[in-house]
């Protein structure tokens, strides 16, 4: 099996069925993977553009 670590870096790793280790990095990848999949949700969205439109403001403030 082969996967990515850090900065692109392909890193060939053996996976055994018998080796606890392996079988539990590949359930957290495969938990990592699925999450980093999901949509953000749009209330998040909101209010991230409501801190950015703040934040934008504040820094016009002290500009002037």
């Amino acid at each position: 099996m082969t996967y990515k670590i850090g900065a692109g870096r392909d890193v060939a790793t053996p996976m055994r069925a018998d080796n606890p280790n392996g079988q539990i990095a590949t359930k957290l990848r495969a938990l990592y993977l699925s999450v980093q999949e999901e949509a953000i949700p749009d209330r998040f969205l909101d209010l991230l553009e409501k801190l950015d439109a703040v934040e934008r403001r504040s820094l016009s403030d002290v500009a002037e």
